[in-house]
C-alpha cells in the first residue's frame, strides 16, 4: 500500500491555503455615489467614540464646529462649558460634514489628522475613525510609499464616505448618514431604527440581497427639512434631519426640524451675542416670530422667516398670508443633556431612536440621557441608486481567523493517524 501521508498533507496544506485565501478576500463594502460636478452637500457620519473624548476633541477629529456636533445630536448647548464636556467611550454620534465631488466620486476630504507616537495607518482607520475609512484609503490619499513609517506630527488627509443623492429620497428632502455596520446589525434592524424600509436601503445602496456584514458602510436616508436660501448665502443648501437642530449664521441662528415635520424653523440662537439685525423690515416681528389672527375668511398668518446668511448679514423675509386654518404651535425636537454614559440600547442592532416626543411649544430640557442614535422620520421605498464596492481594507477579516486556524490545527493533528 502506498504511503498516504504526502497526499493527506498536501490536502491539509491546500485546505488551509483556501481557507486563509478566503479570509483575505473578505473585504468591507462601501456605498459609492458617482458625481460629475463640484457641488457639495450636507451629510452625516455615524461615529462611535473609541475612548472618552471632550466635545471639542471629537469636533477636532473631523475639523467641524463643536456646537454643530451637539445640535446635530439634539444635545442642549445651554449647559455651562458644554464644549469641554467629556463624552463617554463607545457613544454613537452623528457628525455633520460637507460632502464634495472628488475625482468623480462623492467623499469628504476636509478632515486632516496629525499623527502621534505609536500611530499606524490601521489604528487611525480602525480605531480613531471607527472604520469609516481604511488604512489603504489613507495611504492612497497621502501617497504614502511605506505605510510602516509615519512621521510624528504629519498631517494626513482622511477621506471619509458620504453621499448626497440630490438631498432627496423619493422626491422628499433627506440627508444621508454613512453608517458603519456592527456585528449585531441586520438590515431590518437598521431600517427600523432609522424609520425607513429595507427596500429603500437596498435601493439606495444598490444591494442585491439583504446580507450585510461587520464593517460595511451603508448610506441611510434620514427624513429632513430643507432650506431654500439663495446660492450666494454661505449656508446655501442647509438641510436639517428630522428631530435635530443646526447652528448657522456665525452661531446667531439655530434652525430645527420638528418631530414629524418637514418645515425648517429658524430662530435666534441662545449663543447669539454680536449679530446683525434679526428684525424684519417694516414690522415689529423678529426672526422666528409668527402671529395668527382668526377671521371669517380663514386665518391671517404673519411671519418673520430666516432666509440665509450672506456677507455677515442675516437675511430675513416678512410675509403675510391667508390660510384655511391657523397653524398649531411650533414643535421642537426634544433636547437631551450632554451624555455622560452609554445606554445599554446602544449595543442593540443599530442605534436606538429617540423617543417620538409629544407636541410642545417650547424647547424642553431633560436630565435623562437617551441614546443619541437615529431620528424619527419617513422612509418610503425606492431611492436614487448608489453602488456597493469593495473597500481597500480587510478590517474585519481577522474575525474569521480563529475558526480557520482551529480547522487547520485539527487537520494537522489528524493527519498522522490517517497514514
Amino acid at each position: 500500500m502506498p504511503n498516504r501521508r504526502p497526499t493527506f498533507f498536501s490536502f491539509s496544506v491546500s485546505f488551509c491555503f483556501i481557507v486563509f485565501s478566503n479570509v483575505a478576500l473578505v473585504a468591507s463594502k462601501s456605498t459609492i455615489e458617482p458625481c460629475s460636478n463640484s457641488d457639495s452637500c450636507n451629510a452625516l457620519l455615524g461615529y462611535t467614540l473609541y475612548t472618552d473624548l471632550k466635545v471639542a476633541e471629537v469636533a477636532s477629529l473631523f475639523q467641524v464646529d463643536p456646537i454643530a456636533v451637539l445640535t446635530a445630536n439634539a444635545v442642549d448647548i445651554s449647559y455651562p462649558d458644554v464644549e469641554n464636556h467629556i463624552l463617554p467611550s463607545r457613544l454613537f454620534l452623528k457628525i455633520p460634514i460637507q460632502c464634495s465631488c472628488v475625482d468623480g466620486i462623492r467623499k469628504s476630504v476636509s478632515t486632516k489628522y496629525k499623527t502621534r507616537p505609536q500611530d499606524t495607518l490601521s489604528s487611525i482607520a480602525d480605531s480613531i475613525y471607527a472604520g469609516l475609512v481604511s488604512a489603504d484609503q489613507i495611504r492612497e490619499a497621502n501617497s504614502i510609499a511605506d505605510p510602516s513609517v509615519l512621521d510624528v506630527g504629519e498631517n494626513l488627509v482622511v477621506p471619509l464616505p458620504c453621499t448626497c443623492f440630490n438631498g432627496t429620497d423619493n422626491g422628499l428632502p433627506a440627508i444621508y448618514l454613512s453608517y458603519v455596520v456592527k456585528p449585531v446589525d441586520t438590515l431590518a434592524g437598521i431600517a427600523a431604527s432609522y424609520s425607513t424600509t429595507i427596500t429603500d436601503l437596498m435601493d439606495v445602496n444598490a444591494m442585491g440581497t439583504t446580507s450585510i456584514k461587520d464593517g460595511d458602510i451603508i448610506a441611510v436616508p434620514l427624513s429632513a427639512c430643507a432650506s431654500n436660501f439663495p446660492k450666494y448665502a454661505s449656508d446655501y443648501g442647509l438641510i436639517v434631519p428630522n428631530g435635530s437642530y443646526a447652528i448657522t449664521a456665525s452661531h446667531c441662528v439655530q434652525c430645527s426640524c420638528g418631530p414629524g415635520s418637514r418645515n425648517l424653523y429658524c430662530m435666534p440662537s441662545s449663543l447669539a451675542v454680536s449679530c446683525s439685525s434679526m428684525q424684519c423690515k417694516g414690522s415689529n416681528l423678529k426672526l422666528g416670530n409668527v402671529t395668527v389672527q382668526q377671521s371669517s375668511a380663514g386665518c391671517n398668518v404673519t411671519s418673520c422667516a430666516y432666509g440665509g446668511y450672506a456677507n455677515g448679514t442675516i437675511i430675513n423675509s416678512f410675509s403675510s398670508s391667508l390660510q384655511p386654518r391657523c397653524p398649531g404651535p411650533q414643535q421642537f425636537p426634544i433636547l437631551i443633556a450632554p451624555p455622560t454614559y452609554v445606554p445599554d440600547s446602544a449595543f442593540a442592532p443599530a442605534p436606538s431612536p429617540h423617543s417620538d416626543g409629544s407636541t410642545t411649544t417650547t424647547v424642553p430640557k431633560t436630565s435623562k440621557v437617551p441614546s443619541t442614535g437615529s431620528l424619527p422620520g419617513f422612509g418610503p421605498a425606492g431611492a436614487p441608486l448608489g453602488s456597493m464596492s469593495d473597500a481597500s481594507t480587510l478590517v474585519n477579516s481577522v474575525s474569521t481567523l480563529p475558526a480557520a486556524l482551529l480547522t487547520c490545527l485539527l487537520i494537522k493533528l489528524i493527519s498522522p493517524v490517517s497514514l
